[in-house]
């Protein structure tokens, strides 16, 4: 039941809705245009891979609304007592304001105003009200026409035009009252977006979306920011409905002809596409149940407003030609107000263009989620006036410096001079910087932090501290390649016939102490950088591929976890301890792979790496099977308890050593050696995970994978059950079995399976760092994936500083440590910091695998491949190219030889029929049809624009069809 404040805060905040619409019909009947209302159109762009991002008129900006935000700043500061006690909103008085007031507000204002927030240090963490000081919107044209000098370096960049473009900013007030109260909602992006207008947000109670229609509306907020966001009022809400026409032919219209065709314009409500939410609530702590509440409380009410909205569209296409439509859902229309930390770089790779008679030049970033930027001429290369066309290839890094509110594009400063475009290098430091990736040299304070006395060897007084394994045999399986040897395993049969199995893992928080400027910088990075040619390290690598690195035949220190453990997988006794080891061997995965193939071969000393004579290559080899053994009965225990794996392909590259340019590629193979040694550091994750927690419940790191999108799996569930493939959604382990039984035993299994495992990944969360005291009930504790309770990462602490971490934590529990200096917020604090750093990394990780296999393309293209589709749309479709294992989109628009498309859609089924012009002019139109799981024939081939390739499609032969 809802209290009678909570009524009375519901209902106010409706009239204001109420109020701003009839506000907005006043206008629309004064004669107010459309195009009044509107900024300047924004151009269609078109990246360098051929995806077409679709221009659109940029919304309205509403006096009412600016005029409203100054009088609820005035009311606040004026009855900011009543406000906090009471908790409800401010009922809006009538736009009457008149234009001196205004002034007078404004002026009054600006003293204690601090600058704008786009000038403001960004802050960190979730909106706390009261810690800044109140921070200035841009004052609205309607205003006043004072400038100030603030408002004066608007002017920069040869603006003459001062019509407001984007919405005000709220102030820190105003946004921690909205917040409060329901009214507003924080959240951040997640995901890369590719359309650089518009933008779906995912709400935390997965029902509804809410959606930022445009670039106004994301009020210069770039991907990655934590925002708030305000709902608009309710004629502007969007519907998403399937919407299918009896016949929709195209014969070369844009994507975009064919969206404007499908909106429902008698209704005044825009159709979108299907969601895929982008953002995703931050975490909330426990103490914010009630803000949650209010919240939802707030959406039933908006809700109901929506089913009139929706009863009203119906009536009005009754009249139209559509086949099908299928149940409404709702995504309220919002605009950010407020940008709480700037999570994205602002920084950016691209391309300079001279402005003839313009005092800047126009910065195009080759990311076109970020705004074309203006950056003034005595900021460009000196001979950049006179010789424009010498800079046509170059690459330069801009950051944005500033963004006014009455300007489509930014403002910014030219940072470096990459170099020439389509080469790796100067590609990969644009990558690096864009992504806020730190791979600067190590300062001379941090190589301070280094042992001195080199070789550096163990102080006796620390040997006699720990549990000596050097005489046992232990041995490191690792990629071929690897320098940084985080972990290594051992197994001894005992006499009862079980096993001892040991997880050894390097001691890194020995040489990191809390604190200093090693710790600082680590923590900084959070992660090291792995990129197809190089590693950018988290640590200096005297300590990743030396001190710290389990480099055979070397003493190392060690954090141990020794099981005892029967040969089918069962837990007998279990030890932690800080310990000291000597590896045997150094084996890759394709050695371990060859033992685990050939049991009864007897492998040569030629066929290995440097074997330690204490153990002879007998004694690897049985441990390595009988590891074998023991894994394979834990992942069968595993996945029968539930668990899921959602195995994506990994496209590998063999490189010249001296140029480092790429020779061949091919797709990774996941084999039984890689499987062995995830099995134990999965083990050895989960026993520390509860270690940590059960001695402190509220600082223990640990990793949380939240459950997927209810309302994306229910989309799923409806695709498959149309396509006829009998997938059971309901649980991880339920999806994994699916997976693994519903598709076929041929040769084009795999691939069915990798398409559908790619479907099954979109309603995914990702994995989180969280402090164990900031979510108080345990039940958000969960990894959904792995189905545990309790999971942390502990294996892999010379690249990931969460594991430093949770090191402390477990020598500290041991008492073999200090004591944490770290309180729960800060935990958690580097937690999501963690977050962050991880996401950037993968992301950085997939833009050089891109970069590099761009190359291949043009240096060995074109490259034929059998491909199978993976989603379709109403005139373009993507694709899985099996010999490569990379994604493309196909526009029907851009294939030779082609009469006519034709797209047909049924709830969420969706297929293309493709008319190919006959080669022999007797004889009748090919027609070809797509759908998902469809076969086709591509060509991967080179564009004109570097290291940028795309996939053509092949005319089918007349026996395929």
């Amino acid at each position: 039941m809802k209290s009678k404040g909570e009524d009375s805060s519901l209902s106010l905040y409706m009239e204001k809705l109420s109020t701003r619409s009839v506000q907005q019909d006043c206008e629309r009947k004064q004669g107010v245009s459309d195009r009044q209302r509107r900024g300047q159109r924004r151009d269609t762009a078109t990246s360098h891979d051929g995806d077409i991002e679709s221009g659109e008129e940029l919304g309205s900006l509403k006096p009412t609304d600016s005029k409203k935000h100054q009088k609820q700043q005035k009311k606040s500061k004026d009855s900011k007592e009543t406000d906090s006690s009471a908790g409800c909103p401010q009922s809006p008085k009538k736009a009457s304001t008149s234009g001196q007031e205004q002034d007078k507000m404004t002026k009054s204002k600006k003293k204690n105003l601090s600058k704008h927030p786009e000038e403001e240090k960004s802050k960190e963490g979730t909106f706390k009200s009261g810690a800044d000081t109140q921070m200035s919107r841009p004052k609205s044209p309607h205003a006043s026409s004072t400038n100030s000098p603030a408002d004066k370096s608007k002017n920069r960049g040869g603006r003459g035009s001062k019509k407001q473009v984007f919405e005000s900013y709220m102030t820190s007030e105003e946004v921690s009252h909205g917040l409060k109260r329901g009214e507003l909602i924080q959240v951040q992006t997640q995901r890369p977006l590719v359309n650089t207008c518009s933008l779906f947000l995912c709400l935390q109670d997965d029902t509804r979306d809410i959606f930022l229609d445009g670039i106004v509306a994301r009020n210069r907020a770039l991907n990655g920011d934590i925002v708030v966001v305000q709902v608009l009022p309710r004629e502007q809400w969007k519907v998403d409905y399937t919407v299918v026409r009896s016949d929709t032919d195209c014969e070369g219209a844009s994507e975009s002809d064919t969206q404007r065709e499908n909106t429902v314009q008698k209704a005044q409500m825009k159709t979108a596409r299907t969601p895929r939410p982008d953002v995703i609530m931050e975490d909330q702590c426990s103490d914010q149940d009630e803000l949650i509440r209010k919240i939802i409380n707030v959406w039933l009410v908006l809700q109901q407003q929506f089913v009139t909205c929706a009863k009203d569209i119906l009536k009005n296409t009754q009249a139209l030609d559509f086949k099908v439509i299928t149940p409404l859902t709702l995504s309220f229309v919002c605009q950010v107000v407020y940008i709480v930390e700037k999570k994205h770089s602002r920084a950016a790779t691209g391309f300079l263009k001279f402005l003839p008679d313009k005092p800047f030049a126009m910065f195009s970033p080759v990311d076109h989620r970020v705004p074309r930027i203006n950056v003034q001429l005595a900021d460009c290369p000196e001979d950049f006036c006179s010789r424009p066309g010498d800079y046509t290839n170059t690459l330069f890094i801009c950051r944005i410096t500033y963004w006014a509110a009455d300007s489509n594009f930014a403002e910014g400063q030219l940072a470096k001079t990459l170099g020439q475009a389509g080469e790796i290098e100067p590609e990969t430091e644009g990558i690096l910087i864009e992504y806020d990736v730190d791979f600067s040299e190590f300062s001379d304070e941090v190589l301070g932090c280094l042992p001195k006395n080199l070789p550096w060897t163990i102080p006796p007084e620390e040997m006699r501290q720990r549990r000596d394994l050097r005489k046992e045999c232990i041995f490191t399986i690792d990629p071929a390649t690897a320098r940084d040897l985080d972990d290594a395993l051992s197994c001894k049969q005992l006499p009862d016939g079980n096993f001892e199995v040991g997880v050894h893992i390097a001691d890194v928080s020995y040489f990191v102490e809390e604190g200093n400027a090693l710790d600082a910088i680590a923590s900084q990075r959070a992660t090291s950088v792995y990129m197809v040619q190089k590693v950018i390290p988290m640590l200096p690598r005297l300590l990743c591929e030396e001190l710290c690195s389990l480099n055979p035949l070397t003493d190392r220190l060690t954090f141990s976890v020794i099981w005892k453990i029967t040969p089918e997988g069962k837990i007998l006794s279990e030890w932690f301890g800080r310990s000291v080891i000597r590896s045997s061997v150094k084996l890759s995965y394709d050695h371990a792979q060859s033992m685990i193939e050939a049991p009864e071969k007897m492998f040569s000393a030629a066929e290995l790496p440097p074997v330690d004579p204490e153990h002879p290559i007998d004694e690897i080899h049985q441990a390595v099977l009988n590891l074998h053994s023991i894994a394979k009965n834990l992942r069968s225990q595993r996945f029968s308890g539930g668990a899921l794996r959602l195995d994506q392909l990994k496209l590998s590259f063999t490189l010249d050593k001296e140029t480092m340019m790429p020779q061949g590629c091919y797709v990774y193979q996941y084999r039984d050696s890689n499987k062995l040694v995830e099995e134990f550091m999965l083990l050895a994750n989960i026993a520390t995970a509860h270690h940590i927690h059960r001695r402190f419940p509220e600082l223990a790191l640990l990793r949380r994978h939240p459950p997927p999108k209810a309302k994306m799996v229910d989309e799923l569930q409806e695709l498959c059950d149309q396509l006829g493939i009998d997938i059971d959604l309901s649980s991880a382990g339920a999806l994994n079995k699916s997976l693994n039984t519903t598709l076929g035993d041929d040769e084009y299994s795999p691939a069915r399976k990798e398409v559908l495992t790619h479907m099954c990944s979109r309603p995914m969360q990702m994995a989180l760092y969280f402090c164990s005291g900031v979510l108080k009930q345990e039940q958000f504790f969960k990894h959904y994936a792995l189905n545990v309770p309790l999971y942390t990462h502990f294996t892999s602490p010379i690249r990931r500083y969460a594991d430093i971490i949770v090191h402390r934590l477990l020598a500290s529990s041991l008492n073999c440590g200090p004591h944490l200096g770290l309180s729960t917020q800060q935990v958690q604090k580097q937690a999501s910091h963690c977050n962050d750093k991880k996401t950037l990394s993968k992301r950085v990780q997939e833009l050089s695998s891109e970069l590099f296999f761009g190359v291949f393309v043009k240096d060995c293209g074109p490259l034929d491949s059998e491909a199978m589709v993976m989603g379709v749309l109403d005139q373009s479709f993507d694709v899985l190219v099996l010999k490569y294992g990379v994604q493309k989109r196909i526009y029907c628009k851009s294939i030779t030889g082609l009469a006519s498309f034709h797209h047909h859609k049924v709830g969420k089924k969706s297929e293309l029929t493709l008319v190919w012009i006959p080669e022999d002019p007797e004889k009748p139109p090919v027609e070809q049809v797509i759908s998902i799981f469809t076969l086709v024939e591509v060509q991967l081939k080179a564009d004109s624009a570097p290291m940028k390739y795309s996939a053509v499609l092949k005319r089918p032969e007349e026996n395929e069809l």
